[in-house]
């Protein structure tokens, strides 16, 4: 073994120019495969954070209702049918008294309580419709992590505050610290005070989305006990669907996982996947094909040498080991000297988190090196079979007259 390595090794030194080049279209080929993981999983991860990132993996809200429906069965009697429909009372009476037990459940991050509903802000003459959204004071950033948005003033929520998205607070001509009449769906107003306008990147947020606290929420709506819905980040997001079916179990509460609402991102994620895959197998078929071609090459400039070798008494298997050996060293060679200048070239991008506009959403930690070296070795020994048994098969009478 010692020694055929030793040959595979000195017939690789003797074609040094060659050597190198095929090392390097190997290193090539491996840097294109790390490049498009880090890419693939980077955009993934990118994509994820900016979408499920920023909304509750479960959300607990009220039971479909079923209201009566009532049909002429006969003169002077009616018939009462039950009919399925999708509307959701927008109530839950006693679902606080749930959260110790959900927050309790394993993967549950956090928690939080929200009154939602619709109204107007009024500033004088200007009116802008708003969505509203009553939140626990401490529990501002809980889902939607309004904190890293804001752009003016603080996220604190306290009585009397209010949020709203930047486009909102423009068209409005408010600033922080400034005072604005919110009059929910109700009829129920009051005048709040601008404690921050935060800025998502989202245009509908951006534009008619407004934060109150709970409590003034509670106010405004007239729910003086009851909340809209309980939002929940998990620690898995994949784990939501088990998650969801777990405290709809333990609470008898409908729990909707974010995987429903999303069923588009997930396919889409999945496409992107396949066809990152998909490249990332045409890059290795390029390495097996360019090793495969110059294995051969090799083994017809040799063909005076092995035909020397097996008159000597070389084996068979001898010789097959001896170009196995060169595939080897040159998928190992060129598989880690790839995945070093993929790293040392991708470890200069930002990560997904700190991506600007127009940059590349490369995640270093996802460019698979070690996959990378492994199955470039592996396929550099699989491309140097079929010349490995061509050589072994050499005549050696045939091959000395040549």
């Amino acid at each position: 073994m010692l020694y055929a390595l030793k040959i595979a090794t000195r017939y690789l030194m003797a074609s040094a120019s060659q050597t190198a080049l095929l090392v390097t279209g190997v290193a090539v080929g491996v840097f294109i495969f790390i490049f498009m993981s880090a890419l693939i999983g980077g955009l993934a991860e990118f994509i994820m954070a900016r979408t499920v990132g920023d909304m509750a993996h479960i959300t607990i809200d009220a039971e479909p209702t079923d209201p009566p429906l009532l049909l002429p069965r006969a003169p002077g009697r009616i018939l009462l049918v039950q009919q399925k429909t999708d509307q959701r009372s927008n109530v839950l009476p006693d679902a606080a008294a749930f959260i110790p037990t959900i927050e309790a459940i394993p993967g549950v991050l956090v928690t939080s309580q929200e009154i939602t509903g619709s109204g107007f802000l009024i500033r004088g003459k200007l009116v802008q419709q708003v969505s509203v959204t009553g939140v626990e004071p401490g529990k501002v950033s809980a889902i939607v992590r309004i904190g890293s948005y804001i752009v003016e003033g603080r996220p604190d929520l306290a009585a009397g505050t209010v949020l709203l998205g930047k486009t909102l607070a423009d068209n409005m001509k408010l600033a922080v610290g400034q005072t604005v009449r919110l009059q929910a769906s109700t009829g129920i107003d009051a005048a709040l005070t601008v404690a921050g306008i935060f800025k998502i990147g989202s245009g509908g947020q951006d534009r008619r989305q407004a934060y109150v606290s709970l409590a003034t929420a509670r106010t405004l709506f007239a729910m003086p006990q009851a909340i809209s819905q309980i939002e929940i980040r998990l620690a898995d997001l994949y784990a939501a669907d088990a998650t969801a079916a777990r405290i709809e179990a333990t609470t008898g509460l409908h729990a909707t996982p974010w995987t429903e609402q999303a069923a588009q991102l997930l396919a889409a994620l999945k496409a992107q996947a396949q066809t990152g895959l998909l490249l990332k197998s045409f890059a290795l078929v390029t390495i097996v094909i360019g090793i495969a071609s110059a294995m051969l090459l090799s083994t017809f400039r040799r063909r005076p040498e092995i035909g020397i070798m097996r008159a000597m008494g070389a084996k068979r298997s001898f010789v097959l080991l001896v170009f196995i050996a060169q595939g080897a060293i040159v998928g190992l060679l060129g598989g880690v000297s790839g995945a070093a200048i993929g790293y040392l070239v991708l470890s200069r991008f930002p990560g997904p988190g700190a991506l600007q506009p127009g940059g590349l959403p490369i995640d270093v930690a996802q460019g698979a090196f070690g996959l990378a070296i492994l199955l470039t070795t592996i396929g550099a020994i699989l491309a140097s079979i079929l010349p490995a048994r061509s050589a072994a098969r050499v005549d050696p009478a045939t091959a000395i007259g040549q």
